[in-house]
């Protein structure tokens, strides 16, 4: 019987290597998603170290020193690398599972394997030492000012006499955009410093997300060209 599967969150970039680092973010997704913060990809980056690219994908936007990775779940980095845009592109996909007791199994396509626990900063290194792998807890890189957030959107709905621009947007006065421009960089409209929604001792998330960190040799990911492009999932199927 064929596997269906199940795509269950996703985030995407691409970066011309040689040239700049590239990310994404998205926190706290839908209800399927809610239901199960192991599916919840908070972020994805890529970028260069020396001969090696680093990508790093991550996961449960609320984890504690208890959380796990599911052991029902694929998390994958889709890449596909081309010599030019429009070219036709080549993918190798890296697929990352854990097993009850969160040793990984790492796939780079059909060319490497590393298997172990993962969560020492050391990380783990494949065989051929072409790939290296960490996956644990790490401090949650995202910041975003929630109060200062409401506080904008309390002073749009409050908001009276605005005009509206060819495109329906609101055209803005010089005093309301000046304050919107405090709420979203302070708290207290506009009165105290920001604060970070995701940092430990705030918003009652613990600060913390839990991460696939792989290191890989670029020449792995670039047979199809320079240009490389990186997509994230989890997975599953029944």
């Amino acid at each position: 019987m064929k596997k269906m599967t199940w795509m269950r969150g996703a985030l995407a970039l691409t970066v011309m290597l040689g040239a700049s680092t590239a990310l994404a973010a998205d926190h706290l997704d839908g209800p399927a998603v809610k239901a199960d913060a192991s599916e919840d990809i908070t972020d994805l980056f890529a970028f260069e170290d020396g001969a090696d690219t680093v990508l790093i994908l991550n996961v449960n936007p609320s984890a504690t020193t208890s959380t796990m990775f599911s052991n029902t779940l694929q998390y994958v980095f889709h890449t596909t690398s081309q010599a030019k845009y429009g070219a036709t592109a080549t993918p190798l996909n890296i697929i990352a599972t854990f097993d009850a007791t969160q040793k990984i199994s790492l796939w780079v396509g059909t060319t490497d394997y590393v298997t172990g626990t993962a969560s020492a900063t050391t990380g783990l290194t494949s065989a051929s030492g072409n790939v290296k792998v960490f996956a644990g807890l790490v401090d949650d890189p995202f910041f975003f000012n929630l109060g200062g957030f409401h506080d904008a959107e309390a002073d749009v709905e409050a908001a009276t006499g605005l005009t509206t621009n060819a495109a329906g947007c609101p055209a803005l006065n010089a005093a309301t955009s000046a304050a919107l421009i405090a709420d979203i960089t302070h708290n207290g409209h506009g009165t105290t410093a920001p604060v970070d929604y995701f940092a430990p001792v705030t918003g009652g998330y613990s600060g913390n997300v839990l991460s696939i960190v792989v290191s890989i040799k670029t020449s792995l990911l670039t047979s199809g060209g320079p240009i490389l492009g990186v997509w994230g999932s989890t997975n599953t199927g029944s």
